[in-house]
């Protein structure tokens, strides 16, 4: 086996920031009405400002592989004809730019001046990011490449518009005269952002600068045990199974904005901390690792509205990690899903803040049918 190591990270974030009071000018009013939801879930979840590949007219700016054939050319900025030594591309994602082709091949398109290698795209939420990154990390480890990237992105924006809840939110008024979406569906609309963030994996360590050897990579699902939480082009029903888009008429995809991210907020308030953060503990006895010896802990969290749960949680299990230790960009760059952890490390490889021997535990928990995603890095 050989040994894998980040040795370049990068990331594409579209336009401008954001500010809070600007989301609507973006994303627009439903039913010509400010939200009702805005200012409690901003208040709760402490985002102050996240990026989206639109014009305030609405105008796209970017695809998904378009911002994430950014984030991996800007991997390659100090010699681009490097890029040509890539043997594999993973990418991950929520929001794919359509249904067929993959993601990762779309990305491979505006890509021309790579060579003609694997490529590969895991489906999932804000795990698939690093399934993506686990796949690269494995292909590595075995020796069947030597270099790959991976990616993680989200272009969230367009289904966050005001006219894919019109029509639905024209049907709630006239059956109740109340004008607003269910809470489980519009307080997404205030969570989640769009961007891009990469990683070159390579089995040695950089000549120039810091490298982060990979230690371990552990994933788990609890898809056995729970329902779906947060789901999207399907409509959930009384039972808790879903009824695919496929199986409604034409005319629902619109009426009951089937195409619209949905959140089942009970889940998700009551398990999606309990479950993987208690994990996380055998994951370290596995690894006869010492939590005292974390020096940098990375969650990537929807909202400071979880980050006492965490640490909450991690208190009862016996691994406290104190607070000095958390890294989270949340509040500037807004939840970027599976892309979030990329950008996070991004910020945090390129600070100079980081040392050789340091640790690095990376936490990735996705609501939509619980599962998470563990790492362990060390700075080389």
């Amino acid at each position: 086996m050989q040994e894998v190591y980040i040795t370049k990270v990068a990331k594409f974030l579209p336009n401008e920031l954001v500010q809070n009071d600007e989301m609507e000018l973006y994303l627009g009013l439903i039913n010509g009405k400010p939200s009702k939801s805005r200012r409690i879930v901003l208040r709760n979840n402490g985002i102050q400002g996240r990026y989206y590949a639109l014009t305030k007219e609405g105008q796209t700016t970017h695809t998904n592989a378009q911002m994430v054939a950014l984030a991996v050319k800007e991997l390659f900025t100090e010699c681009p004809e490097n890029i040509k030594s890539v043997e594999l591309l993973c990418c991950g994602t929520s929001t794919p730019d359509q249904m067929m082709p993959s993601h990762a091949v779309m990305v491979h398109g505006y890509l021309p001046e790579s060579n003609s290698i694997e490529v590969v795209s895991p489906s999932g939420v804000c795990c698939s990011g690093m399934h993506a990154f686990k796949y690269a990390y494995l292909s590595v480890l075995s020796g069947d490449k030597s270099k790959a990237v991976c990616t993680g992105s989200e272009r969230v924006s367009r289904l966050l518009k005001a006219d894919t809840f019109d029509a639905e939110a024209e049907k709630i008024e006239q059956l109740n005269n109340d004008p607003y979406i269910a809470f489980e569906k519009d307080f997404l609309r205030w969570m989640l952002s769009d961007g891009a963030g990469a990683f070159l994996l390579e089995n040695k360590k950089s000549e120039n600068g810091i490298s982060l050897k990979v230690e371990w990579i552990e994933a788990i699902s609890y898809a056995n045990t729970m329902e779906s939480c947060m789901y999207m082009a399907a409509e959930k029903n009384e039972d808790g199974t879903l009824k695919s888009y496929m199986d409604h008429y034409p005319s629902d995809i619109l009426d009951k904005s089937l195409l619209s991210i949905k959140q089942d907020v009970k889940l998700l308030s009551e398990y999606i901390v309990k479950l993987g953060f208690s994990k996380l503990k055998d994951i370290l006895a596995k690894r006869n690792f010492d939590v005292n010896d974390i020096n940098h802990f990375l969650p990537h969290i929807s909202s400071y509205f979880f980050e006492d749960k965490i640490a909450r949680i991690l208190d009862e299990n016996g691994i406290s990690i104190p607070k000095e230790k958390w890294f989270t960009n949340l509040r500037t760059k807004g939840n970027i899903g599976s892309g979030s952890i990329y950008i996070m490390c991004e910020e945090l490889f390129n600070s100079g803040k980081l040392k050789k021997g340091e640790t690095i535990l990376f936490a990735v928990p996705e609501s939509s049918r619980f599962s998470y995603v563990f790492c362990l890095l060390t700075v080389a």
